[in-house]
């Protein structure tokens, strides 16, 4: 069986252009759901699939979608998305876009059989970084509510990692186990305001001391329950502010993230639990509400152990883990069996203009989306003839 390549001058031109839409000075890029930028970037992908032959068409929510002539049902999606963040780097998403753009043209340049059982997208607004944005994954969430969805019975998302492990560890590929859980709980300290020049400490209900003493063990608190799970304050506040007033009222936006649901709820308890001593102390109660909670997704077994095959076959280091951001792979997941690839992030940087990874490792991950692809489409014409035929055998029984 001849082996097909990926074009890796192809796919890093295709990445270069993609980069000139919101480009900045820096090397990042400004492509901001519905911007300009990205409305010019979405025009740009359908001509070019238009160009090698291929056919395009954008949903009503703005999902661009690209396939070859002759498409079948039962199709195996491929791709991410090209919206960015504000002064994000030119990898997220668009590497997952430009990569599935290039697998499918490969696969249809070639005459593989293949090419007529995938379809390709770019999900509208998976960042959910406009103000005005429901929170992202929108696109994806779009498509799982739509009735094209009948026509999808897969799919798999190559990514940049955007953390520092596998760089740490040497492993040029991971297959993504699944996505870590995040839950977002507002702690509130209620104490009262007072002259803070006239007020003795000992006579003090100071809603201020009482949640920085909790904020100050959070990451202890959190690393106690396992080393997988990280947190972050990213949002406290004082009520009500003044530098002379003994805060009567606290706040702060605790986030959690783990790959098992136990230790979100553990570290959640733990931390209310120190945070109503700390109150007690000061004189203070505690409030506490859960703002949001995405559970954690695992990605579907066969879609794992193809995948790792796959990885394993090309005898570059390889390893699984969990991804701790979001994806539009974790909302598919929900609906047909998906999978995710990895390819390093130099130094763990993302969403930022040095976001960057080797360009041998970009074509790398390319090249196992590809064997992938064909493995999958492959493996699943085998079943179905293996079904029809053990049906066939049954009613003339």
């Amino acid at each position: 069986m001849v082996t097909l390549n990926v074009s890796g001058k192809r796919l890093l031109d295709s990445l270069d252009r993609l980069a000139t839409f919101g480009g900045r000075p820096d090397g990042g890029v400004d492509r901001l759901a519905g911007s300009a930028a990205d409305l010019q970037a979405r025009l740009w992908m359908a001509e070019h699939l238009g160009s090698h032959g291929l056919e395009s068409w954008t949903d009503e929510v703005g999902n661009v979608f690209g396939h070859a002539p002759g498409v079948r049902d039962g199709r195996l999606l491929l791709g991410s998305h090209t919206d960015t963040v504000p002064a994000g780097g030119r990898l997220d998403g668009a590497y997952g876009v430009m990569a599935a753009m290039e697998v499918l043209t490969t696969l249809h340049e070639h005459g593989h059989p293949a090419a007529r059982s995938v379809e390709i997208v770019s999900f509208w607004d998976e960042e959910g970084a406009q103000p005005e944005s429901s929170g992202g994954m929108v696109g994806s969430t779009a498509l799982c509510q739509s009735p094209h969805l009948a026509v999808i019975d897969s799919y798999i998302e190559l990514h940049i990692e955007q953390g520092p492990r596998m760089e740490r560890m040497g492993q040029e590929l991971c297959v993504v186990d699944g996505i870590v859980g995040v839950d977002r709980h507002l702690i509130r300290v209620v104490g009262e305001p007072n002259h803070a020049g006239t007020t003795p400490f000992p006579l003090r209900r100071d809603a201020g001391r009482a949640l920085v003493r909790t904020a100050a063990v959070v990451q202890d608190l959190l690393r106690s329950v396992h080393d997988t799970v990280v947190g972050n304050i990213g949002s406290l506040s004082l009520d009500p502010g003044a530098p002379n007033v003994v805060p009567g009222a606290a706040q702060m936006v605790l986030e959690i993230r783990a790959p098992h649901e136990q230790s979100l709820t553990r570290c959640a308890e733990l931390v209310l639990d120190h945070a109503e001593a700390f109150a007690e102390e000061e004189g203070c109660t505690v409030e506490q509400r859960l703002l949001s909670h995405k559970p954690v997704v695992e990605f579907d077994d066969g879609m794992r152990t193809l995948l790792e095959k796959v990885a394993l076959s090309t005898g570059r280091p390889t390893g699984s883990l969990y991804s701790y951001a979001g994806h539009d792979a974790g909302v598919l997941s929900a609906h047909v069996p998906t999978g995710m690839i990895f390819v390093p992030s130099a130094q763990g940087v993302s969403h930022s203009p040095r976001e960057h990874t080797p360009d041998h490792l970009l074509v790398q991950g390319a090249q196992v989306l590809l064997e992938a692809v064909i493995a999958h489409v492959e493996s699943r014409a085998v079943a179905d003839s293996s079904g029809s035929a053990s049906g066939t055998a049954h009613a003339g029984a």
